[in-house]
């Protein structure tokens, strides 16, 4: 009998330890939110890569409590000439607003910037001639306006 209640206890408090554990697993899962709001705002095409497919499944990511919400471009055109910057303004709000809640913006903000910058040029590298001309005229444009007024 006290073989069997000892037994019993013993598998009762692993189970709570696992449930335990667990739960302070998933609590801290957003220790490394900072990390991985980092990883989704540098410059590289790996980065704007990871973003993208963390917006397309934002609900994987609802226990950290980033802001995914934006404007596009704000007040300058989402798609000016026909150029599709939607997606690059969509990553830089993100970034902005995420480092603002954060109380970390102004660290990043250079950085913020330029990744957007990047963002643009890779869609401008989609086109030719002097359309790409046009392209990359528009997105240093829209990069300094960030610069200067974001």
């Amino acid at each position: 009998m006290h073989r069997r209640l000892a037994t019993g206890l013993a598998a009762s408090a692993l189970a709570v330890t696992t449930v335990v554990a667990t739960a302070a697993t998933a609590d801290a899962a957003p220790a490394d939110k900072p990390q991985v709001l980092a990883g989704w705002t540098q410059t590289s095409a790996s980065s704007y890569s990871a973003w993208t497919a963390a917006r397309a499944n934002q609900s994987a990511w609802s226990a950290y409590g980033f802001d995914w919400s934006t404007d596009y471009c704000s007040t300058s055109p989402d798609n000016p000439f026909g150029f599709p910057f939607s997606t690059s303004c969509a990553r830089h709000d993100f970034g902005y607003r995420n480092y603002k809640a954060a109380g970390s913006f102004s660290a990043n903000k250079s950085r913020l910037d330029s990744a957007f910058y990047e963002d643009l040029k890779r869609v401008c590298a989609g086109y030719g001639g002097g359309t790409k001309t046009a392209c990359n005229s528009t997105a240093w444009t829209y990069y300094q306006a960030v610069k200067a007024f974001g």
